[in-house]
Order: structure tokens, then C-alpha cells, then sequence
């Protein structure tokens, strides 16, 4: 996820930009860089890391002033975040420059045929693959949103761009697809943003384009079409929230934002997976096929939320693969002189890429000759370029210390790759690998969905603020959904809060039951119907000793109604699938409780986002 900021009007262009990008350098910080238009030329300014390198830079070397210009925040997908890798990207001639957010999924292709050509590509991203074919494109007609939507028309995947001409000094031109872009309408001068955030210092009247449009502003025009060049319809808006939450998007936290990203961290991970006759392609993977073929035993190592991750992935990679998992705790794995060999996978999962207890169980894997792939979230970090391979969860920045799309994004990341090694292996037909795969890529619209019911959650968290304990109950995925439930809770609400797996409630923690106490009990679908009946008995024993109950239950499962108190629906997905849905009311309820005890949501106490040392 980049941020990505273009302006056209009297302002310095510059000034506009820089602002913009520092509103939205949450959605990425690896590198950022801008490009100005004057006197027929293209000026630019990149540098890696956070924006304060590119201040720097642009304090020793400053641009001359300029009405027209673009700029970009970037989260690295394609290529090392390093200054040649930054955005913006420019054709030979460095007539237009382009910036870019999501990822070109054919750019290789597109690559190799440029380079047969005769152009000479200096950087690794799928970028500047547009900024060439727009080279060759202006040499046939002179007009730069024409030359765009052909280009356009070329390219898959999920794209945002937004390019400058030199040879057009009052034209910035943007286009989209599957990835979010906006116009913010000025009096002589527009703008354009990954989000209002880039422009509300100036405007609150933004225009919210479709899919597969393009948009050119002038100062004193927006023209937007489709890419064959067709008028397009757009849908004009008011936004109602100032600059002092523009970091946030309008949200009061950072947390609600992520939780509110999350259908798109998922669609996003899921994203260039598999090939047109639905062969998986994990494009990071460094390891063979035949070295999958001989793992005989995947070990998981994981700390806090993404152990709870692991510990789900484990019911889908025993399913899937027919291989044996263990899930270990990153802080306890070497310690207990665990049994690793070559055809040992340890597979570790961390978000920031930085978790030390997680960084150290790599290395003593790999002193033992274990392979080691990683789940990650952060391109370019030690975990990923200390494995063997990696899979990068392309989730977006996470600011909140508390994770939300992170554990999605990683449960999803995780059967990827047990799906990659079925089919490696051979455990799952083709065609049953492309059925899950379906079934995967619905689930952002039953997150969204869960995310569009979120008031009568809001609303419950509201009447259990006293409370001093809340339990959590599960069964298979249901029961490290219960863990993931009881960790936000303590994490934010400061109360006592656990997770229980429900068969283990009669082996002690039922004597935590008492009048009114709060208990979450996540219900398999019915499906796993010897599950289901198990666990509405677990229900009816709680609620006979005064247990309050709140029961997450797919739609139609008509046998908890008479022992929920309070009953929130899930739609109805595959088992393993479950936890993408039944996660998301268990967050907003311990964000909208932590809120309602009026502490910090998005840095809870004693806490960092990363732990750094063991």
C-alpha cells in the first residue's frame, strides 16, 4: 500500500505535495519521492526511507518552483526499497513521470518486451514498465490521457497511477483499478490522493472515481472516462472531517481504520496468486518444488497475535498437506532443543519482520539445517532476508500496536502457502485447490459485511465496560479465534480476559462462571455438525450458572437461539475459512470497550508494536 499525492493549480506544487505525503505516510514509509513540471522539463526528487531522507534531500538540492506535480509514499512490493527502486519512475527521454500504488501482474511479459525493443529499465519495480510504454505510446499521439487509457488497456492487476508530461505543463493525469484513488475539487487548482487525507488542507469537496477510470485534472477542470475514453459517471462528496484527522482518514484511531482495511489487506494478499488455469504461483517463494516434496514436518514459530495465526494455520496444513504441525512459541523454540532437520519446514510468522524472539528461532533453525519460510508484512525487513523464502502479506502499514489485518492477512498468507504445498505435493486435485481459492477471494465481502453490523457490537461493548472478566470459548479454528479475542481485550481494555478451548471447560475453567460474567462462544459451522451439538451443550452449561452469553453463529444455525443472550451472525463460510469472519466483532468489541474506559486504543500501555529483544 503507497501513498500517492498529484496537484495542479497556483499553489507550489512542492509545498502541496510534501504535505500530502506526510498525511499519508502510514500507508507506506520505505521510500518517497516527487516530480515537478517547468520550462519543458521533468524535476525530480526521490530518496528510501521514512519522508524526513527526502526533506533532507530536497534541503541540500532544492526543485525550482513549480505549479504542477506529483509525489509518492511507498510501501515496497516489486524491488528492495532503495532510491533506484523509489517512485517516481521516468521514461528515457524523462518526459512524464509516473507513481503507482498495487501491483501490475503481467509487468514481467511487458518487461521483456520493452527490453527487446531497445529500452533500457535501470530499476526492479513493475512501475516503470508504464512510465516506458507511455514513451512509446506519446510517440503516436501527443496527448497524455489518451496515451494513458492505451496503456491501461494493457496492463493487469490492481493499479493506481498518476503521471505528469512535460510537454503539458498544467495536466496531471491519474487512473485505477482495484486500488483507491480520489480528486479533490478546488477553485483553480484540483488534486488527486490515495485518500482525502492528501488534499483536506485545501479542499473538503472530493470526487470518488470507479472502476477502470481515468481522470485528468487541469486547474480549472476534471475529466474523467473509462479507458476506452467513454464519459464516465463519478460520485461528487463533502467530507465532514478536518486536517487534525487526516493521518487517521477520518477515523478516531488508527485501530479502526485497520480494522476497517481489512477486506482489502485480504483481497490484497490474495492478490497474482494463481495463474490464468489456476495453478497457485507464489511469486517470493525460494524454495523447489522438490524441496517442498521432501518436508515430512512443518513447525510454526510465532509470538502473541501471529502465534494465534499460526495455531489456526495448523488445522488448514494437516487437512491440506497430510504433514505433521506443531505450533511453537517464538520465545520458548530453542530453548527446548527442538528436533529439526533438512526435511524440517519451520515455518515463522511476524508482522513488522523484526521480532527478535522469532528473528533468533530463525537462525538456530537454520543452524540445524531446517528450511525457514516467512510470513511478513514488511518488505525488505531481517526475518525476510534471513529465510529461505518468504510470503509477503501486502497488508499495508499497521500503526496501532494492536493487530487487526495483520492476523487476517497472515491466516490468509498461511494457506496459501498450505494450498502451494498440496499442490506440490499432489494431496489436492487441481480443481479442489481452485474451489478454496474461490471460496478465499469472497471473503473480503463477508469481513465488509461483518464491519457494515458492527454497531450492535459497538453497542454490547458499551453495556460491558464494568465488566471486571470476559471469557472466550471456541472449538477447532474457533478456539485460537477465542485466544485472538481475549488478547485484544487485555491488550487494549486492561481487564482479565481468556480464551478457552470449550471441550476443556469441564477440566476447570467452567469454575470462572458466575452471574453475568460475559462469555464469547464461537460456534462452528454446522457443518462439523458433532462439533456444533458439543459446543451448544458447552452454551447451555455456562448459561444454567449464570453466564452471559454472546454467541457467534453462521446464519440459519437455528440451535443457539434459545442460549444466546446475544447472537451475532456470521455469513456462512467453509470451516476452515471461519476465522476470517469471527475475528472481526471480537476486535470491534474490544476497541469500542477500550474506548468507552477512555484509554489510548492505538498505543496501550506497556506496549510497542514491535519487540525488538528477547
Amino acid at each position: 500500500m503507497c501513498g500517492i499525492v498529484g496537484y495542479v493549480g497556483q499553489r507550489s506544487a512542492l509545498d502541496v505535495v510534501m504535505g500530502g505525503l506526510r498525511r499519508l505516510e502510514y500507508r507506506g514509509y520505505d521510500s518517497g519521492g516527487v516530480a515537478l513540471v517547468g520550462d519543458g522539463t521533468i524535476m525530480s526528487a526521490k530518496k528510501a526511507g521514512k519522508l524526513v531522507n527526502l526533506d533532507a534531500e530536497l534541503a541540500a538540492r532544492p526543485l525550482p518552483h513549480s505549479h504542477t506535480g506529483i509525489g509518492h509514499t511507498r510501501w515496497a512490493t516489486h524491488g528492495a526499497p532503495n532510491d533506484v527502486n523509489a517512485h517516481p519512475h521516468l521514461d528515457a527521454a524523462e518526459r512524464v513521470a509516473v507513481v503507482h500504488n498495487g501491483i501490475i501482474e503481467n509487468f514481467a511479459a511487458l518487461r521483456a518486451e520493452l527490453e527487446a525493443a531497445g529500452h533500457e529499465l535501470v530499476s526492479e519495480t513493475d512501475t516503470e514498465t508504464v512510465a516506458h510504454l507511455l514513451h512509446d505510446e506519446l510517440a503516436r499521439t501527443p496527448d497524455l490521457s489518451d496515451a494513458v487509457r492505451a496503456v491501461c488497456r494493457r496492463l493487469e492487476g490492481a493499479f493506481t497511477l498518476v503521471i505528469c508530461d512535460a510537454a503539458q505543463p498544467d495536466v496531471v493525469v491519474g487512473a485505477r483499478r482495484n486500488s483507491p484513488l480520489v480528486v479533490g475539487r478546488g477553485q483553480g487548482e484540483n488534486f488527486l490522493g490515495s485518500d482525502v487525507a492528501a488534499f483536506i488542507e485545501y479542499t473538503r469537496d472530493a470526487v470518488e472515481l470507479g472502476q477502470d477510470q481515468v481522470v485528468t485534472i487541469t486547474p480549472d477542470a476534471i475529466v474523467v472516462t473509462d479507458f476506452f475514453g467513454a464519459p464516465a459517471v463519478t460520485k461528487e462528496y463533502h467530507v465532514d472531517w478536518d486536517v487534525s484527522a487526516a493521518e487517521k482518514g477520518g477515523f478516531e484511531w488508527f485501530m479502526l481504520k485497520e480494522i476497517d482495511e481489512q477486506p482489502q489487506a485480504v483481497a490484497d494478499t490474495l492478490l497474482g496468486r494463481h495463474t490464468i488455469d489456476g495453478q497457485l504461483q507464489l511469486d517470493e517463494m525460494r524454495l523447489s518444488d522438490g524441496e517442498l516434496r521432501d518436508v515430512d514436518k512443518v513447525i510454526i514459530v510465532a509470538a502473541g497475535t501471529s502465534f494465534y495465526a499460526g495455531m489456526t494455520a495448523k488445522y488448514a496444513i494437516e487437512h491440506w498437506t497430510r504433514i505433521p504441525c506443531e505450533v511453537e512459541l517464538a520465545s520458548e523454540f530453542r530453548y527446548r532443543d527442538p528436533i529439526l532437520d533438512r526435511t524440517t519446514l519451520v515455518l515463522t510468522i511476524s508482522q513488522s519482520g523484526e521480532t527478535m524472539d522469532t528473528l533468533m528461532a530463525i537462525r538456530y533453525a537454520r543452524q540445524q539445517r531446517a528450511r525457514v519460510l516467512s510470513i511478513c508484512n514488511t518488505n525488505g525487513s531481517t526475518i525476510p532476508r534471513e529465510s529461505d523464502a518468504v510470503i509477503y502479506t501486502h497488508a499495508g502499514p499497521e500503526v496501532a500496536v494492536a493487530s487487526t489485518k495483520g492476523f487476517l492477512a497472515q491466516v490468509v498468507a498461511c494457506y496459501l502457502l498450505a494450498l502451494y504445498i498440496a499442490q506440490v505435493k499432489g494431496t489436492k486435485y487441481g480443481d479442489e485447490i481452485a474451489t478454496i481459492i474461490a471460496e478465499l477471494e469472497k471473503t473480503p465481502a463477508g469481513i465488509q459485511r461483518m464491519l457494515d453490523e458492527g454497531d450492535q457490537v459497538r453497542k454490547l461493548a458499551a453495556e460491558l465496560a464494568g465488566s471486571r472478566s470476559i471469557l472466550f470459548l471456541g472449538r477447532h479454528v474457533g478456539y485460537p479465534v477465542a485466544l485472538e479475542g481475549a488478547l485484544k481485550l487485555k491488550e487494549l481494555a486492561y481487564i482479565h480476559a481468556e480464551g478457552f478451548a470449550a471441550g476443556e471447560l469441564k477440566h476447570g475453567p467452567i469454575a470462572l462462571i458466575e452471574e453475568g460474567v460475559p462469555v464469547f462462544v464461537i460456534v462452528p459451522p454446522k457443518a462439523r455438525d458433532q462439533l456444533q451439538e458439543k459446543i451448544v451443550s458447552n452454551i447451555q452449561e455456562i448459561r444454567a450458572r449464570g453466564a452471559r452469553t454472546i454467541v457467534l453463529a453462521e446464519d440459519g444455525d437455528m440451535d443457539v437461539v434459545p442460549f444466546a443472550d446475544h447472537l451475532i451472525r456470521l455469513p456462512k463460510v467453509p470451516t476452515l475459512l471461519q476465522p476470517l469472519v469471527a475475528t472481526v466483532p471480537l476486535q470491534i468489541f474490544a476497541c469500542e470497550l477500550a474506548g468507552q474506559l477512555g484509554h489510548d486504543v492505538d498505543q496501550p500501555r506497556n506496549l510497542a508494536k514491535s519487540v525488538t529483544v528477547e
